[in-house]
């Protein structure tokens, strides 16, 4: 499994709803978080090694109601303390 980031700008008083409908209907979601600043929420989702990044966003985030954007980051590793 490899993670993705995504943020989401959701359309005005519509975070809550988009952030309801993402825990509930998005398999690959592993958390999703509030945020401040130009998008209102944070989400990591673990894709299959052969699943298509663009696609998945496309066609399971940005369809949902509500969201006007997204900005889409790709991790290669993670780094942990002791």
């Amino acid at each position: 499994m490899r993670p993705i980031f995504v943020q989401i700008k959701c359309e005005m008083g519509q975070a809550y709803q988009v952030a309801r409908a993402a825990a509930d209907g998005i398999e690959e979601m592993s958390e999703l978080f509030s945020t401040s600043g130009q998008y209102d929420l944070l989400g990591k989702f673990y894709l299959e090694p052969d699943q298509d990044v663009g696609l998945f966003v496309t066609e399971k985030i940005q369809t949902l109601p509500g969201v006007k954007d997204t900005y889409t980051i790709i991790a290669f590793n993670a780094f942990t303390g002791k």
